[in-house]
């Protein structure tokens, strides 16, 4: 996500990061680069308009001009710049307060990633914030739609309004409704149908429940990686409707990020989730100055601890450092590693959330470190006995080739799976050996030796 854009606007601050004085044309360069960054990343032209107007307002000032460090104090104009262009700081959360049920009507072109998305704000609402919810599908356009909402229930665990043949969707809004109130139901989330594209069909068939249902949000979704068709998809919604708020899909495959920086500015609804992904749980509340900061490269390290919190088994994560600060590290304490890095996501995905780290995350996915990558390794160990697991110097070669044949591997990758062990048990014995003031001193090289610029043992 943004990756593009990340970049590039990097490259841009590259010239003046750390110098000690800016002249009137180095800020007058970076605007330029800054202006074809957004634009490059399909952002829509009178939103690049008043962004570069902000930031030239004040960047000209003696807020920069006069500071001790003038390029970082572009970067800060910048990053509230994006902040600002994304809906301002926080995260704007789900209206829920009204008379239950609650009504959520979800609206979109066909494709969107609307019924999925339907599935997940169900999970999230039951497992988030403990609400008795009732999904509803009102297509009855798209083949098979209402069974595809049914089976999405099935697999959040929350019950969905049985199916009726011949019933027009404003006849299943009702019933919705009326099973909602009977069986005192928190929430109810409507998936309404949708088209290939805008027409007044559609427009009017919202609309009609809309107005019969009275929504408490009227969210909008929207395929990001369509990129200004996703903003003219909003502008229209919005007009007819009036969008409390907007999900953005597809979040993982949008390298520009132009739909998310302009939605703001043209519907004046703010984004409140964005989904990546087929996964259930993979539905995030939309939070601008994170967003902002891992444009800039500055991480969002907030959200790892949000992530890791959130997926990781607290015990087996404290008993498993406790070894690691011990220097004793296994094969099974390897594979419980793997395990625990693979339920928070793609590698890429956590090392994009670190400050800084920007260009390892390119050498990741050049490296090709998948989840599919992850399953290999626990599989390769999972191959072995209990004392191979142990001791790995057991294993030569005819147990490699076993080792390989029950995992469905080659013998060169348990070799490469055992190099990474053998790296990591090193780091291990030197974080053993320097202790906590040797880290402190010395920071993460010390640990990475040739690798990162740190010293060769």
């Amino acid at each position: 996500m943004f990756d593009s854009l990340s970049g590039k606007l990097t490259a841009a601050f590259d010239r003046f990061r750390g110098r000690g004085a800016l002249d009137p044309a180095d800020v007058a360069e970076a605007l330029r680069e800054i202006r074809l960054a957004l634009l490059d990343a399909d952002v829509a032209l009178p939103v690049v308009k008043d962004f570069i107007a902000r930031v030239r307002d004040r960047a000209g000032g003696a807020e920069v001009m006069d500071s001790v460090t003038p390029g970082q104090q572009v970067i800060k104009i910048v990053n509230d710049s994006l902040i600002a262009a994304l809906g301002g700081a926080g995260a704007v959360p789900l209206n829920l307060n009204a008379t239950p049920p609650v009504v959520i009507l979800m609206a979109g072109l066909q494709g969107s990633g609307k019924t999925t998305t339907s599935g997940k704000l169900a999970l999230r609402l039951t497992q988030k914030s403990r609400k008795k919810v009732l999904l509803a599908s009102l297509d009855t356009q798209r083949p098979a739609a209402q069974e595809q909402l049914a089976q999405l229930a099935t697999r959040a665990g929350v019950p969905s309004l049985p199916v009726i043949p011949g019933q027009t969707p404003l006849d299943i809004a009702r019933r919705a409704l009326d099973v909602g109130r009977r069986e005192v139901y928190d929430v109810v989330i409507l998936d309404t149908a949708g088209r290939l594209s805008i027409d007044q069909t559609l427009m009017a068939e919202v609309k009609a429940i809309r107005d019969e249902t009275h929504p408490a949000e009227t969210l909008l979704v929207v395929d990001a990686m369509t990129g200004q068709d996703a903003v003219n998809t909003a502008r229209a919604f919005n007009e007819a409707l009036g969008v409390t708020g907007i999900v953005l899909t597809r979040m993982d495959g949008d390298a520009r990020g132009g739909a998310a920086l302009s939605m703001r500015a043209i519907t004046g609804a703010p984004i409140k989730f964005t989904g990546s992904g087929e996964k259930l749980d993979a539905l995030d509340e939309f939070h601008p100055e994170r967003v902002a900061s891992r444009i800039l490269g500055l991480g969002d390290v907030v959200g790892l601890v949000e992530k890791a919190a959130e997926t990781l088994d607290q015990e087996e994560a404290e008993a498993l450092a406790a070894k690691m600060a011990k220097g004793k590290f296994d094969l099974d304490d390897y594979r419980k590693q793997l395990n625990q890095i693979s339920k928070m996501g793609s590698l890429s995905s956590i090392v994009g959330m670190l400050p800084g780290m920007g260009q390892f995350k390119d050498q990741l996915g050049r490296a090709n470190l998948d989840a599919s990558l992850l399953k290999r390794q626990v599989a390769i160990i999972s191959s072995m006995t209990r004392a191979e697991r142990a001791t790995p110097d057991l294993l030569k070669a005819s147990r490699k080739k076993r080792i390989a044949a029950g995992s469905g591997t080659t013998v060169q990758e348990v070799n490469k799976l055992l190099k990474n062990f053998d790296d990591i048990s090193d780091m291990m014995k030197r974080m053993q050996k320097l202790g906590q003031k040797g880290l402190m001193r010395h920071g993460l090289s010390a640990l990475m030796p040739g690798r990162f610029g740190g010293p060769k043992p």
